[in-house]
């Protein structure tokens, strides 16, 4: 999310809460860590195909998933 950081924790909550009221949230963010922290499932496309699906803490915790989609510093910062 391109917002300031106050904003983005703001936004999660109420994407969290509308979701917990049994609304389907279609969210489409650059952060993907960020994005399936707070989904139930992820979609991944590549040039406009989709390329991976899954339960997102599946995706999450994949280290290969983690590397490739989630870069490098992510993938080591957990390991920490």
């Amino acid at each position: 999310m391109g917002l300031a950081p106050i904003f983005v924790e703001r936004v999660l909550d109420m994407i969290v809460e509308i979701n917990r009221l049994g609304v389907t949230i279609f969210m489409v963010e650059q952060n993907a860590e960020l994005a399936l922290s707070i989904a139930s499932r992820g979609y991944v496309l590549q040039s406009g195909r989709l390329v991976l699906e899954g339960e997102a803490q599946q995706l999450l915790n994949d280290p290969a998933i983690r590397e490739a989609y989630l870069g490098q510093r992510a993938f080591k910062r957990d390991e920490a």
